[in-house]
């Protein structure tokens, strides 16, 4: 089976349309035979996306780090659960786990876990796909900030396309796969 690092917020949003995106993609991997790598805790969007995904059936890997599991609340009922040491063994752990990536919406880890993913893409360390979920144009400032930058000669034009995107979870693992 094949693994989809999952990265998304420990909050839940203001708006019902993160959690159902959520449980969409969970639905969405587990009918695709993709079991779930993702930050190992119980709240949030990432709590919401393991427990569909366990609800129908699914394999779902966490991994985190020690000072996260009580911070985060570590989801007790994983098919795996990693506990790490810090940030940087948690990422990489997710990293060589996982055959590609999704940010769904975030805060500012979920776009540094996405980001680094991206370089390490553009510097050669991975040829893994990797995609947003693009919930209710969530991610549409930063598409358009990546189209900019590359525009100004900061991002490579192929580079730029590393970042794959859709607003529903069926289309964006059919650009993954392609």
């Amino acid at each position: 089976m094949q693994a989809i690092c999952v990265y998304c917020g420990a909050n839940a949003g203001v708006s019902p349309a993160y959690a159902e995106a959520a449980r969409a993609l969970g639905r969405a991997l587990v009918a695709d035979n993709l079991s779930l790598v993702y930050g190992g805790g119980n709240v949030g969007l990432m709590g919401i996306i393991a427990d569909e995904v366990l609800r129908m059936g699914g394999e779902v890997t966490g991994v985190i780090p020690t000072a996260l599991v009580e911070r985060e609340v570590g989801h007790t009922g994983l098919t795996r659960q990693f506990i790490v040491k810090d940030m940087h063994e948690r990422k990489a752990m997710m990293a060589e786990l996982a055959d590609g990536f999704i940010a769904m919406p975030g805060g500012m880890g979920t776009l540094e876990e996405l980001f680094e993913m991206l370089t390490w893409s553009q510097l050669g360390i991975h040829a893994k796909p990797i995609g947003l979920l693009n919930v209710d144009g969530f991610y549409d400032g930063l598409s358009g900030f990546i189209a900019h930058a590359s525009a100004q000669g900061f991002i490579r034009p192929q580079h730029a396309a590393l970042m794959m995107s859709a607003p529903e979870p069926q289309a964006l693992l059919r650009l993954l796969k392609a």
